[in-house]
């Protein structure tokens, strides 16, 4: 399986801006489609967007979109998360993950990195 390393989050003002990057090992990166999620406390983690292996088709959670914009680098073994407009409801813990399936459940992706915080402050 891929192995991933989350990296970008911090500390934000309301309406500012964070890219996450999530680099991953491995031969197999094309093999997957790549996925972010979020987890605030006390709330289950929640599908955020995903982009299939191509790059070329991107979904996004209704919260987010127009917002965040998901891209992928497999040369580079990268998958960047652009945040614009945070808002305060943004703030959680940012997961990274690979799947074989497009799909919006945590169960449909196989491999997760080990998260990375976001705070927007209001």
């Amino acid at each position: 399986q891929v192995q991933l390393v989350e990296s970008g989050g911090g500390l934000v003002q309301a309406g500012g801006s964070l890219r996450l990057s999530c680099a991953a090992s491995g031969r197999t990166f094309r093999s997957y489609i790549m996925g972010w999620f979020r987890q605030a406390p006390g709330k289950e983690r929640e599908f955020v967007a995903h982009i299939t292996r191509s790059g070329t088709s991107t979904y996004y959670a209704d919260s987010v979109k127009g917002r965040f914009t998901l891209s992928r680098d497999d040369a580079k073994n990268l998958v960047y998360l652009q945040m614009n407009s945070l808002k305060p409801e943004d703030t959680a813990v940012y997961y990274c993950a690979a799947g074989l399936v497009a799909t919006i459940d945590v169960t449909g992706f196989v491999s997760w990195g080990q998260g990375t915080q976001v705070t927007v402050s209001s």
